[in-house]
């Protein structure tokens, strides 16, 4: 089956609960799923598994505290990770307006530099509609999983 690792970014814990949600499932079912609450370089440098990045978003379109050391890093040393597949799950408040789900942007364009590849869309998760980030999230995981 195939290797996960999801990069979470996380304030008060709603793309926590959500990455623990796909982990679960998708241990279940035989694949190899590790969740990273405080990523560092080396956990992805050292391994080729499916990447999939599962952040909040936080003031003006900002990664959260625990996810900006691995993407500073990341930006600073692009280590390059040619055809490696990603995915990006990033939860919001629509309301901010321009700045909805810009953690999901930066962190995709940080993993496009290193010539990593996306597989599928962003899934965006509006905290105005949604109350369960889970309940959106698995599904598309499922549809994620299918493309790589």
């Amino acid at each position: 089956m195939t290797g996960i690792r999801i990069l979470v970014g996380s304030v008060y814990g709603g793309a926590l609960v959500t990455a623990r949600e796909i982990k679960k499932n998708l241990e279940s079912e035989g694949h190899s799923t590790t969740v990273l609450e405080n990523p560092v370089l080396e956990d992805i440098t050292s391994n080729d598994d499916a990447l999939l990045v599962c952040t909040s978003t936080t003031g003006q379109g900002e990664i959260p505290p625990n996810l900006l050391p691995f993407y500073a890093t990341l930006r600073d040393q692009l280590p390059q990770q040619p055809g490696r597949p990603f995915g990006i799950i990033v939860l919001g408040d629509s309301s901010y307006g321009d700045t909805f789900c810009g953690a999901g942007n930066l962190m995709e364009e940080a993993l496009y530099e290193t010539a990593a590849r996306k597989v599928g869309s962003t899934l965006k998760i509006d905290a105005l509609e949604t109350m369960e980030p889970e309940s959106e999230a698995l599904p598309w995981v499922r549809d994620w999983l299918g493309q790589l």
